[in-house]
């Protein structure tokens, strides 16, 4: 039996590609997850892929008393990788107390249960959104941390806060904070892959949805932005080249010796890319046109941020390997599965 990691947020988008990659190199995977944004045929999936069904346990981690009694059925778990959170910026704009409560409470359960329960290593799901809107690009792990654009990136940046304060005392804990950029695709089996509920908040699912026909038109949001076209900029990462980051940072906490016990990582691909480029990428690796218009901006965006990895590419051997094309090419796959298109 592998060594045992609890994935919060496992049958999510990025949460169910990293549960693949910890599967593939022996960890044995226990998933908590309120299906709030997902579905529990993710597990099939994840097994069908793998080989492997990891265990499944549905709640929210709101309900503190329901986490100390997982923990206490669970004895065995050496680490944590906590992906469960909202992450609409929009939303997160017009809803912040919800945001912020289930975000942060979320995650200061995870601590309790970690102190009580003896688990020493936590991998924090964090995102470029805590440095704002930089001053300088691209943005390395020291870039001034600025205000947040949306509650949602506050939410993140505050937890961060929690994070590197509990350290300071909690002796017997070790952090790894991953800040990605902007995921996008699916697993090249095309069994797993991002499906948000109602009008997705991110560009390439709104991208897919809009070739399948699902939504009539695509809206760019701003093209006078200060960038080549107009347009945001952002850096997007193939999530399972983003997975296997996570796989790295669980290793490191794990067999380890002498690292900080806070540690943080930008994990994107070092390259920008405008919403305009992307739609322009996704036509020519799909031979797909895309009606889309140009609309006014929208509130809490950050005009571009693209990160700098060579801390990443250093200190946890990790770079990203997958190229645009490709990775739109995977999440285009992906919808036509899930929408039985030829």
């Amino acid at each position: 039996m592998g060594r045992q990691v609890l994935v919060t947020g496992g049958t999510g988008y990025i949460g169910s590609h990293t549960v693949v990659e910890l599967q593939a190199v022996g960890f044995e995977v226990i998933i908590i997850d309120d299906l709030s944004n997902s579905t529990a045929d993710v597990v099939d999936n994840i097994e069908r892929i793998s080989g492997i069904r990891p265990v499944f346990e549905e709640f929210n981690l709101l309900d503190l008393g329901r986490l100390e009694t997982f923990f206490e059925k669970y004895r065995g778990i050496e680490a944590i990788i906590h992906f469960a959170a909202f992450k609409s910026v929009g939303e997160s704009v017009e809803k912040p107390l919800y945001y912020y409560r289930n975000n942060l409470v979320s995650l200061m359960n995870i601590l309790d249960c970690m102190s009580k329960y003896n688990v020493p290593n936590l991998v924090f799901s964090s995102s470029c959104t805590v440095y704002g809107q930089p001053d300088q690009l691209p943005v390395t792990e020291n870039t001034p941390k600025k205000d947040a654009e949306s509650p949602y990136g506050n939410t993140k940046a505050i937890s961060e806060e929690i994070l590197r304060d509990v350290v300071k005392v909690a002796r017997e804990l070790n952090v790894i904070a991953l800040r990605y950029f902007n995921p996008i695709g699916a697993h090249p089996s095309a069994l797993i892959g991002e499906l948000p509920r109602g009008i997705p908040n991110n560009l390439v699912p709104f991208i897919t949805q809009t070739a399948a026909g699902i939504r009539q038109q695509l809206s760019v949001f701003g093209d006078d932005y200060n960038t080549t076209d107009g347009s945001c900029v952002r850096d997007y990462i193939n999530v399972v080249d983003l997975a296997k980051a996570h796989v790295i940072a669980i290793n490191r906490l794990i067999t380890s010796i002498n690292i900080d016990r806070y540690e943080f990582f930008n994990i994107g691909t070092g390259k920008g890319a405008s919403v305009l480029e992307v739609v322009k990428t996704f036509e020519e690796a799909t031979g797909v046109k895309l009606n889309y218009k140009i609309v006014d901006r929208r509130p809490g965006d950050v005009e571009k941020i693209y990160a700098d990895t060579t801390i990443a590419n250093t200190v946890l051997g990790w770079k990203a390997q997958t190229s645009l094309y490709d990775t739109l090419l995977s999440a285009w796959n992906w919808e036509k599965r899930i929408r039985n298109i030829d």
